[in-house]
């Protein structure tokens, strides 16, 4: 049993990591949206209403169709604490996170929508043989939504939505891990999947007068219960003797419910401000369990210190005609994890975002979105890590900065 203790203690720290990218929630889907810096929830005029208020629906006649995709290039580096001042730079990266929504109007108080959108992932790859390596190598984690909702309006100026979540999951973690007293390091990696997980969303619409409206909507919690395998490879007398048995795993990852308010105004017939807040329930993934599925090995648990947070959002949209309009938007992002927990995996901070924006229907029936979103994230500075980076239980202390520019197009047709 003990020859297999290496290897438990290497696959653990493993899966410990994996927690990080929940920092991570992915809230661009649809370019008008993100245009509005996310400001959108009492809105939801377009096909994306689906993710972001599907009781939005019963605004759109006929059936509608919104595509389009975002580019996100994350960056981040790392200096450490002396003696190790050096800067790490995290490799250069570009995600594209998708979407798809089709909604149709039954009658004038009924509607529903499919969509296909991706709500949580993105990632992190550094060089080989940085100081983290034994935390973090390449980390990449992505989830995929299949909602499909419904809304009603039983009086004029109410709607009220609900839906089914459909979603599965993959994830690859990569490290290092110190062979001492041997040379080199050893090689970890971990492949998963889950192919069926659920949620479920409620929403809200209602005018009271001519130019407000309010739009409150809920997400649940969504548990994926990955399975995969874990691959060890090290140096040759460790392989003789055993010591990196590869194996089957599993383990559980709840990603947050989110609710979200919101209200806008159309102050001119050209300018309609809007706002959101946006409470996730980070404190529903309070630790990481993961379970072996040879019995000669022990489960683990590991504790994490994520607390629920918030996000502000602020929108402006000006008509320069019927036809174009330009969209701003500005967001605070308020960091879900402990400093103290924070790892190379997946950086985290306070963030800002400012977006700016153009919608244009080039016909009667359609019409195109695009907007660019510059994320900057709090310079934070870890003093206590509770992250160990090295045999002799060292702490990763030191110094993070990240940002990220964002682009996004979607294209939108209306059938009536």
């Amino acid at each position: 049993m003990k020859k297999y203790l290496y290897t438990i203690l290497m696959l653990i720290g493993l899966f410990a990591e994996v927690n990080l990218a929940g920092g991570f929630q992915i809230n661009e889907h649809g370019a008008k949206a993100m245009g509005l810096g996310g400001a959108f929830t009492a809105i939801a005029n377009d096909a994306s209403a689906i993710y972001w208020n599907s009781a939005g629906m019963t605004q759109l006649s006929g059936t509608n169709f919104l595509l389009g995709s975002a580019l996100i290039a994350p960056s981040s580096s790392f200096r450490g604490v002396s003696p190790a001042v050096d800067i790490s730079r995290m490799k250069s990266q570009a995600f594209f996170p998708s979407h798809l929504f089709i909604t149709h109007s039954f009658t004038e108080s009924f509607s529903a929508g499919l969509g296909l959108t991706t709500p949580f992932g993105l990632g992190t790859h550094w060089s080989n043989g940085w100081i983290g390596r034994y935390l973090a190598l390449e980390t990449e984690l992505k989830t995929f939504w299949v909602p499909i909702t419904f809304a009603y309006s039983p009086v004029e100026n109410l709607s009220i939505g609900a839906g089914f979540i459909y979603s599965f999951a993959d994830v690859l973690i990569t490290r290092n891990n110190s062979q001492a007293p041997f040379a080199g390091d050893a090689y970890v990696e971990l492949e998963g999947s889950d192919n069926f997980a659920y949620g479920y969303t409620f929403s809200l619409m209602y005018k009271p007068i001519k130019d407000f409206s309010i739009g409150a909507s809920f997400r649940s919690e969504v548990e994926y219960e990955f399975e995969g395998t874990a691959t060890v490879t090290g140096a040759e007398q460790l392989q003789e003797i055993d010591a990196f048995p590869g194996g089957d795993v599993t383990a559980k990852l709840t990603t947050p419910m989110n609710i979200v308010g919101g209200v806008a105004y159309q102050v001119i017939p050209q300018l309609r401000l809007s706002a959101d807040f946006q409470w996730i329930a980070w404190s529903s993934y309070d630790s990481l369990n993961v379970d072996f599925v040879n019995p000669e090995y022990e489960d683990s648990k590991s504790n994490r210190s994520y607390k629920d947070t918030y996000i502000i959002r602020f929108g402006a949209q000006y008509d320069i005609s019927d036809k174009v309009s330009l969209l701003g938007g500005v967001y605070f992002d308020k960091m879900p994890v402990d400093p103290d927990y924070v790892s190379p995996t997946l950086p985290d901070s306070d963030r800002l975002g400012l977006s700016i924006g153009a919608d244009a229907k080039i016909f009667d029936q359609f019409g195109i979105s695009g907007s660019y979103l510059f994320i900057r994230a709090k310079e934070l500075t870890v003093t206590n890590s509770k992250e160990i980076y090295t045999v002799g239980d060292s702490p990763f202390n030191g110094t993070y900065n990240s940002s990220a520019n964002l682009l996004s197009l979607s294209l939108y047709y209306h059938l009536q």
